[in-house]
């Protein structure tokens, strides 16, 4: 996109990019922070070892001033993004295709919706989408996938063309409570009492809990949270993405928005839960445990969050990917969205017709999911 108005240029390290620059378009989500993406690449955590090399998207006025840009990553596999098309490269390549290298526009690790088109006032979405199809042309990609974008970009992607595809996640709405109580109050009987049957049960354990932010972390509770993170992924087979100098450089980085809600036994670490804090939400991200605690992940993980949004005025949590348990601690069901362009014409009008029978699907099951609501009905007590 090299035009009078706006200059394309792709970066192969965030680096490459002033802070300054680069948080003038991102806004306050941390997942899109300068802050967060460089501790990712400097952590050896987002690389081209990892399959995730770097492309950062940067428009440029005639001035040299930057007003648009977007985390983008040449992809080599289709693993820690959240939103799956491992069946689109697998039938694309069955049929001859080459799926990989495809480009990724998304916080890497991270099922964390937010602005993925950062923009400075006046830029359109169409802008950065434009320059996104240059720059899989240049780069050699079969396509391009915008991952927990915002629904207005969602909604800007659609009108330009691509794909659209919805996604659940859970998330608690701060409905002005003063207390954790007010919060209990507004649930039925029934959820209400089994919520302080799990905290009771935490309470009893011998565990000593605590929420840490900022300086309070130190280099000894991220030693024993990686522990804890790799007890995490080990148990499920997953992949440790996240490598063990990540987690101080991100709380070096990210200072206060950085919130652990922390277990100990005696003194010893048992179990810790990362948080980052935006103004107006609490993200949930990575937990894990040296214990197998009954209820403790549930109270580490969502009701300390709540209680920590319900302290500061924070208007809601989102909890991460999956988990319909979170339903029944206050977590209601909300859409999350992503956005594609495939080159090759007929895989893109397969993947659309896949698209166009699973959106309705999708919005079927948020209202089955919203019938799970713990809140109290009227005339319940």
């Amino acid at each position: 996109m090299d035009s009078p108005e706006l200059t394309l240029s792709l970066h192969r390290a965030i680096a490459e990019i002033p802070a300054a620059e680069w948080d003038a378009c991102a806004g306050d989500n941390p997942f899109v922070s300068h802050a967060f993406l460089s501790a990712l690449e400097d952590s050896g955590s987002a690389s081209a070892k990892t399959g995730w090399l770097p492309q950062h998207i940067a428009l440029r006025d005639g001035g040299g001033e930057l007003v648009a840009c977007a985390p983008a990553y040449a992809k080599s596999h289709s693993y820690g993004e959240y939103v799956f098309d491992h069946g689109w490269a697998n039938a694309y390549e069955q049929a001859g295709g080459r799926y990989y290298p495809k480009l990724q526009v998304a916080v890497p690790f991270s099922p964390a919706p937010g602005p993925r088109l950062l923009r400075r006032p006046g830029v359109p979405v169409a802008a950065l989408a434009e320059g996104l199809v240059q720059a899989m042309t240049a780069l050699s990609c079969s396509s391009v996938h915008i991952t927990f974008c915002t629904e207005e970009e969602w909604q800007g992607l659609g009108e330009a063309g691509w794909l659209q595809r919805l996604g659940v996640q859970f998330h608690w709405q701060n409905q002005g409570y003063s207390t954790f109580d007010d919060f209990l109050a507004a649930l039925s009987s029934r959820k209400r009492k089994v919520l302080k049957r799990e905290r009771r049960s935490v309470a009893e354990s011998g565990l000593t809990l605590h929420t840490l932010r900022g300086s309070e972390i130190t280099r000894a509770h991220w030693k024993a949270f990686d522990r804890f993170y790799h007890n995490t992924v080990d148990s499920r087979w997953g992949g440790a993405y996240l490598t063990k100098s990540f987690w101080p450089m991100l709380s070096d980085r990210l200072g206060d928005r950085v919130v652990l809600m922390w277990a100990e036994r005696e003194g010893k670490p048992v179990a810790g839960a990362l948080n980052l804090l935006g103004s107006e939400a609490l993200y949930g991200r990575n937990w894990g445990s040296d214990e197998d605690v009954p209820f403790l992940h549930f109270e580490l993980c969502y009701l300390r969050a709540i209680d920590f949004a319900i302290e500061h005025g924070i208007s809601r949590v989102e909890a991460g990917a999956q988990g319909e348990h979170k339903i029944q601690r206050g977590y209601l069901p909300a859409l999350t969205y992503s956005a594609h362009l495939i080159a090759h014409r007929g895989l893109s009008r397969a993947v659309g017709e896949f698209l166009d029978a699973e959106r309705p699907a999708m919005l079927e099951r948020m209202e089955e999911l919203a019938e799970l609501s713990p809140y109290r009905r009227d005339g319940e007590g």
